[in-house]
């Protein structure tokens, strides 16, 4: 990627965090690297193209998401959420752009098709598989636009709780994926 490229990229990760998804524009952030809006779509064809590579770039490489294939699926699949979670409350709005993309990046691919072999590697039918990592990553996403919504109102959830909350949830689901293993 090239320089002024990612520079882009992470003016628009900063404004992100200081403005919000909404208030998020091409000509805000063209004022904020003190260029014409149309400059940027030297870089990025689109509005939706900048934010699908704030998606990759915040996702980052599969490899440090997923854990070695020796970690069984429970727990994988408990640390991608958990870590996809953790990357969308670390910026503004993190939990709408995340969801919001239409081409998430290779990397995220790779770690959607890593969860879905190690699925199906622990004995859980391939369409099951895919469905279990899509239910499981789906509540992630409105779990956390939610979290994010309701922390910027008043009458703040504490963090502790919400985290208890979302790992109840999500245990809910491993636990029905795990009831499909055969005894």
């Amino acid at each position: 990627m090239g320089q002024r490229r990612t520079e882009v990229l992470r003016a628009a990760i900063e404004l992100l965090d200081e403005v919000g998804l909404d208030a998020l524009t091409m000509r805000l952030l063209a004022s904020r690297l003190g260029v014409r809006a149309s400059a940027l779509y030297r870089h990025y064809p689109s509005k939706q193209a900048l934010l699908d590579a704030m998606v990759a770039h915040l996702v980052g490489p599969a490899d440090d998401v997923v854990p070695p294939a020796e970690v069984p699926w429970d727990e994988l699949l408990r640390g991608v959420a958990s870590g996809m979670r953790e990357t969308m409350l670390a910026h503004r709005d993190g939990a709408r752009l995340i969801s919001g993309f239409q081409h998430p990046g290779d990397e995220a691919v790779r770690t959607f098709e890593r969860l879905i072999v190690a699925l199906v590697a622990a004995g859980i039918p391939a369409e099951l598989a895919t469905v279990a990592v899509d239910t499981a990553l789906a509540y992630v996403n409105g779990y956390t636009i939610e979290e994010q919504n309701r922390k910027t109102g008043t009458g703040g959830w504490p963090r502790e709780e919400r985290d208890r909350a979302f790992h109840a949830g999500l245990d809910l689901i491993i636990l029905g994926v795990g009831g499909t293993l055969a005894p």
